[in-house]
């Protein structure tokens, strides 16, 4: 698995000393690992607890790094302890959940970042997902972020696999 190059491209933006990013949704977590190679404090967040254990038993994440959260269940705790947090930034790859947005956006300090991509509606033709709530519409994601500084945005095709995404890089407004 391999880590992505969105996250690659845009990582100088994060420091060491400026508290933790939060791998939302993180999967297997190759995203953050490259995060806490890079010095950078990283919170693991996922509902699949085998995935978190496989951090902590396979690269030392400790414990208290991992958070083991749904936040798609109707009355999401999890989704208003993220709302809580003060993060420098927040990632989140091929993962999409519209009713956490607010939320991310209330997680992340002011002049923090939020580095962003998943799967558009124009994906249906490469593969899954398929379905809408899984799907970003045309400019749905520069739409959500409209009030932040748009570093970086990207909306169409990549090859290597074929696949129809929505990129975003951007900055919390300091006031």
């Amino acid at each position: 698995m391999s880590v992505a190059q969105l996250l690659q491209e845009h990582c100088h933006f994060l420091q060491k000393d400026k508290g933790p990013v939060l791998d939302l949704a993180c999967g297997k977590g190759q995203n953050g690992l490259y995060l806490i190679e890079q010095n950078i404090e990283t919170i693991f967040a996922d509902i699949n607890p085998n995935h978190l254990d496989t951090l902590i038993a396979e690269h030392n994440i400790d414990k208290i790094h991992c958070w083991l959260a749904d936040f798609e269940s109707t009355s999401s705790i999890d989704a208003l302890k993220l709302a809580t947090m003060q993060l420098q930034a927040a990632i989140v790859f091929r993962y999409l959940h519209r009713p956490l947005f607010d939320m991310i956006k209330k997680a992340v300090k002011p002049g923090g970042y939020v580095i962003y991509e998943t799967f558009t509606e124009a994906n249906r033709e490469f593969g899954r997902p398929h379905r809408d709530q899984f799907l970003l519409k045309e400019n749905e994601l520069k739409s959500v972020f409209k009030d932040w500084n748009c570093i970086f945005y990207f909306e169409g095709i990549k090859q290597n696999p074929k696949r129809a995404i929505a990129q975003i890089v951007c900055q919390k407004p300091f006031t």
